[in-house]
């Protein structure tokens, strides 16, 4: 008897597939998921922003964000995010190319921006907390700290997952669970792409303003 999974139809007409041990499968229900992920990390990032929104302007008699962001620092470390989506999508297309050695060199460029992108922000942090700007000094540095911090440990996050995803990669090769997980990773890396702009534009660039 053929092991290949039978293929069936959902009363909505999406296709199913049924293994012999009598497992459902959604076709792309990785991708699905993976999507709620995403749009539940939204909702996280959104009240992050709507307590910035709120609390941006509560200096407490200290210090402004005028006073303190130095925006030559942040557009370098912008740049770093930046040019990690690029070399991603490098590795897309290696990966489509079916080549593992791209894949892998370019993964690795990504993630030395990303730790790039992750130690100017550890700078920063450690220079606002030595200028007694921690974020115990108002509100406004509170919902910075707490939004920027946020976004730093899905960086994080982001390139321990790219690390491993390499090092499966690297032993297995480009299996097809190996290329679904690195469409996930780009999903995840570009929407933190999409995010930090939003920093970028709303915290920084909108609190140097007077």
């Amino acid at each position: 008897m053929s092991n290949a999974p039978i293929p069936m139809v959902t009363a909505d007409g999406k296709p199913l597939f049924l293994d012999l041990k009598g497992d459902y499968h959604p076709q792309n229900g990785t991708l699905l998921g993976f999507w709620l992920y995403l749009m539940s990390d939204c909702l996280i990032f959104a009240c992050l922003f709507a307590v910035y929104a709120v609390l941006g302007r509560s200096y407490a008699g200290g210090p402004t964000g005028a006073d303190l962001f130095d925006l030559k620092l942040v557009a370098v470390n912008t740049a770093m995010l930046l040019f990690s989506s690029i070399t991603y999508g490098f590795a897309m297309i290696s990966m489509l190319k079916k080549n593992s050695r791209g894949v892998l060199g370019w993964l690795a460029i990504t993630g030395l921006f990303g730790a790039a992108f992750v130690g100017i922000e550890l700078y920063e942090f450690a220079h606002l907390i030595h200028v007694g700007a921690g974020p115990q000094t108002s509100a406004f540095l509170s919902s910075f700290f707490a939004l920027v911090s946020t976004h730093g440990l899905h960086v994080t996050f982001g390139i321990i997952w790219l690390i491993v995803l390499m090092l499966q990669v690297k032993k297995f090769g480009l299996t097809t669970e190996n290329k679904r997980r690195l469409v996930c990773l780009s999903m995840f890396w570009h929407f933190l792409d999409v995010v930090w702009i939003g920093v970028f534009t709303f915290v920084y660039l909108m609190g140097v303003l007077p």
